[in-house]
């Protein structure tokens, strides 16, 4: 019953928000007109894969505030993707309002996006952005400064992505290996961060033998640094709640816990932000964590059982739990299937965590003392030099098939991953065996 309310006040919720998207004035405007738009930036610009024309490209989320037409000026809200030159555009930070001429376009997703706006030239700055986002903007900028300076072209691109989803100076070369072989989500803040960083403060606090509830009070304060430094966007946020959430069902080992607090989390979310209905990315969250959570213990046990030493049972099942999960949507979305993606995350799974931790220490020494931050970056040097030999062989291989896009695809994929897990399920062991095994 109260899953049937649920899911009807999210459905009328969702019929609202359409609508509103569908009346918008914005959606009246003839495709290619120009105006005078003033929106606010909801995350970072990000650069545009490929050679656009008329140069490199960047593409930032924002919030309209009013846009000026035919000598009329319009309030009205709405989320917006500005398509804008790099070089003018990549300062602005979130939370920055700014005015810019441009033109109109039809959105590129069937989302809530009320159109893409192509701006021309540089923007005019008519507001501070809030003095949290100048600060995590000078930290980003630091770290990624000091990651230049310090490590190879490669690594210095890679780092502020595996640590803070700072992906502006990724390398194409990486970002192709990465892609081949089903590693671009380490780019992407994920749930994964969240959870190695409050591991790692949990445990200190436990070392110190400080009280839980002083420890709860640092790991949350770690928290919400960490996801200022990361941006507050939604996928930000869904990544904190997902960390946390899977970091709840490792330390606890209670699935039955973990369960309902995964539910608690996307019924949250979603309220708090009904775009994330439709983005991948929050799919692909809650279905990682999900399998986390459900399938890889149970599978981590078998392995055990039948002969693999814990850490490596632990890292095959994680990754191949995540892989199960996500592929159907993968190959709905991207028609992309890697055959390696098991063993290569299996691979760089043990180096992640030290290259997250020792990231986090650099970011935070970068704009504290820069010779500090230069000695850690070298730590990084051996676990970061594995993660990128690895993607490199993997994406030699050419290991992968691509496969229809679609609905169709999805759903026969998913098909097939539910027989697997079903094969895969564990079975009870007959009555009598425990006592003779013993």
């Amino acid at each position: 019953m109260g899953a049937l309310v649920i899911g009807a006040g999210f459905a009328g919720a969702g019929a609202w928000h359409e609508h509103r998207v569908e009346v918008h004035p914005l959606r009246e405007v003839r495709s290619g007109q120009r105006l005078v738009a003033v929106v606010v930036g909801t995350d970072d610009p990000k650069a545009v894969a490929g050679k656009p024309f008329g140069g490199p490209k960047v593409m930032m989320r924002a919030q309209l505030v009013e846009y000026q037409l035919g000598g009329r000026t319009v309030r009205a809200g709405g989320a917006v993707v500005v398509l804008a030159p790099a070089a003018a555009w990549r300062a602005v930070l979130p939370g920055q309002r700014v005015e810019f001429r441009g033109k109109v376009g039809p959105p590129w997703r069937t989302d809530l996006t009320v159109a893409v706006l192509r701006a021309e030239g540089a923007p005019i700055a008519i507001g501070a952005a809030p003095w949290w986002q100048r600060v995590a903007g000078r930290v980003r900028r630091d770290f990624a400064d000091a990651a230049q300076r310090t490590l190879p072209a490669d690594a210095a691109g890679l780092l502020p992505g595996l640590v803070i989803g700072d992906t502006s100076h990724l390398t194409e070369h990486v970002q192709k290996n990465f892609e081949e072989s089903d590693l671009t989500h380490l780019t992407a803040v994920s749930g994964a961060n969240v959870t190695i960083l409050l591991g790692v403060v949990l445990v200190s606090m436990r070392a110190l033998t400080v009280d839980p509830r002083f420890g709860a009070a640092a790991a949350a304060l770690a928290l919400v640094m960490f996801v200022i430094l990361a941006r507050p966007s939604p996928s930000v946020l869904r990544a904190a709640v997902m960390g946390a959430v899977a970091l709840l069902g490792m330390c606890t080992g209670r699935r039955k816990q973990a369960l309902p607090a995964l539910c608690t989390a996307v019924i949250g979310l979603l309220a708090w932000s009904p775009n994330l209905a439709v983005d991948a990315g929050f799919a692909l969250s809650v279905l990682a964590t999900a399998g986390l959570i459900v399938i890889a213990p149970d599978w981590s046990e078998w392995l055990i059982m039948h002969g693999w030493w814990r850490i490596p049972a632990e890292a095959f099942a994680v990754a191949a739990a995540a892989f199960v999960v996500t592929t159907p949507l993968m190959i709905a979305m991207s028609g992309h299937l890697s055959l390696v993606a098991i063993l290569v995350n299996m691979l760089v799974e043990p180096v992640i965590a030290p290259i997250t931790i020792l990231g986090a220490a650099v970011a935070i020494l970068a704009c504290l003392w820069s010779p500090a931050a230069t000695l850690v970056l070298h730590c990084t040097t051996p676990p970061m030099w594995w993660l990128l030999t690895v993607s490199d062989r993997a994406g030699a291989l050419g290991a992968s098939i691509s496969l229809p896009t679609g609905t169709r695809s999805g759903l026969i994929a998913a098909v097939l991953c539910a027989l697997v897990l079903l094969a895969l399920r564990p079975r009870p062991r007959p009555p009598g065996t425990e006592a003779s095994d013993a």
